[in-house]
């Protein structure tokens, strides 16, 4: 039967990052994303005869970072090469990219997954152009808006390390972080600033040899990456199972149906016919200019992993998320210095922020001020409400400027205490649920689980546990 007991899928990623620069990379046209369509092109990025480019050099110092960011040797003397296809959206017919001497290469990045630390390889960092974009109109045909040609892009190529969706996410996740906290791209996926391109194969465990990979295009969410990963991991297992052979092919990723579709055959470097660009000049990367960007690289993720595991006592996976998104790691830094429990704050944030972030329309946006979450989580630190409470009280002052104090007011949230009080709550529940004691008493440790679901449930979610709590053992005493 075919299983991941059998299987090991082996994945490699190309991650393309859109750099935020001002100007396009071989002209002064601007990146601005939105703008209307063919408003940010001019004869260079449109590729017309007799033209030519000049490299940005924000791009090469953009670039450079990145490979200081992932550990990589940077390359002195970097070549820019043309690599030869023909497409509606690519007007000149090539496209510029580096062939043999990237920017940058043989690095890695740390992720961590399920409490363990993993190195990927990076096998590669170099610089392109992107190309335009196809909208395809089911009346009109194929339109063509070309304001994205020449955009600058980072491709940041890994080695064939990963295996599972999970690592995929955690390397996604990190890698687009960093991008972020160099401040050389926004890393929207939305805008597909940040998107990856999957090469995944199977084999069987214990083999060293790689099977026949495939490529899945321009995946730009990490819920359509893991959905594709497992898809195609099926696939191939299936395909190899039933006697045939993966065939080497780009394949497009069909989120509304959750399959993956051939587009075309691989293509290998040779089908390109890279050769080195007779229009731009060498790029140099001395020891002075590498010494300067060196000394002004700023804080990444694992300077701030380390910061919040040794000064805070936050669990490494804990941290680890919390500094996967550069808007809330700003947001805890803020809120952090007005609590008294860092990790209460950290783990309120992974899950209820989080979760309410993702609930709005605007997915990095955080409905409470600083202020408001502080006020919260010292409310729960300091005993005052409890967490259920909390994050009832989360859901309603979200994207409003009412302060937690205010709303449990004027709800009457506050937390039931008074014990008696609690006993006349505790013996209702004990008395229309009778079996709740006899199969604790009997091992059945999760009837305290029960008792309490319903004790807050006749209190609407305010009894204190704790008090709650040693109710329900004296009654077990009697």
């Amino acid at each position: 039967m075919a299983n991941n007991d059998i299987y090991e899928v082996v994945i490699g990623l190309e991650v393309h990052v859109e750099l935020a620069t001002e100007t396009k990379i071989f002209c002064g046209c601007p990146t601005t994303f939105g703008a209307a369509p063919n408003t940010q092109c001019c004869p260079v990025c449109m590729g017309m005869p007799g033209t030519l480019p000049v490299l940005n050099e924000k791009v090469v110092e953009y670039a450079a970072r990145a490979g200081i960011a992932t550990h990589c040797t940077l390359t002195t003397r970097g070549r820019q090469d043309r690599k030869n296809y023909f497409y509606p959206d690519l007007p000149k017919a090539y496209q510029i990219s580096q062939s043999q001497l990237p920017i940058a290469e043989h690095g890695y990045l740390d992720i961590q997954v399920e409490g363990n630390t993993r190195r990927i390889g990076i096998t590669r960092i170099h610089i392109e152009e992107d190309a335009g974009k196809l909208v395809h109109d089911g009346g009109e045909g194929t339109l063509i808006d070309y304001n994205r040609c020449g955009v600058p892009l980072i491709e940041i190529v890994s080695e064939p390390d990963l295996r599972s969706a999970e690592e995929v996410k955690a390397y996604l996740q990190k890698l687009r972080a960093m991008v972020m906290y160099l401040g050389v791209s926004s890393g929207k996926m939305n805008e597909g600033a940040f998107r990856c391109d999957v090469n995944l194969s199977i084999r069987k465990h214990g083999e060293t040899a790689f099977g026949t990979r495939t490529e899945m295009k321009n995946l730009n969410s990490f819920a359509f990456i893991a959905k594709a990963i497992e898809s195609e991991t099926a696939r191939q297992i299936k395909v190899i199972e039933s006697g045939g052979q993966v065939t080497q092919e780009t394949r497009r990723w069909d989120a509304a149906k959750g399959v993956s579709a051939a587009m075309r055959s691989k293509e290998d470097a040779h089908d390109y016919r890279y050769f080195p660009d007779p229009d731009l000049m060498p790029i140099i990367i001395d020891d002075e200019m590498q010494a300067s960007l060196r000394a002004s690289m700023p804080l990444l993720p694992d300077d701030y992993i380390d910061q919040y595991t040794k000064q805070y006592g936050i669990k490494p996976e804990v941290a680890d998320a919390l500094v996967s998104d550069k808007a809330v790691a700003e947001y805890f830094e803020s809120v952090v210095k007005e609590v008294k429990d860092a990790d209460m704050l950290a783990n309120f944030m992974m899950t209820e922020v989080k979760r309410l972030m993702a609930s709005g329309e605007e997915e990095s946006a955080i409905g409470m001020s600083v202020h408001q979450l502080a006020s919260l989580i010292n409310l729960a630190s300091s005993e005052k409400i409890n967490l259920s409470i909390a994050k009832k009280v989360a859901d309603k002052i979200w994207n409003t400027d009412i302060l937690p104090k205010d709303y449990i007011d004027s709800e009457d949230l506050w937390p039931i205490v008074d014990r008696t009080v609690l006993e006349a709550f505790a013996d209702q529940v004990l008395t229309q649920n009778p079996r709740i004691l006899s199969d604790y008493l009997g091992g059945k440790t999760q009837a305290f689980g029960a008792y309490m679901g319903q004790m807050m449930r006749l209190t609407k979610g305010k009894a204190d546990p704790g008090v709650s709590e040693q109710i329900f053992m004296d009654r077990i005493q009697k």
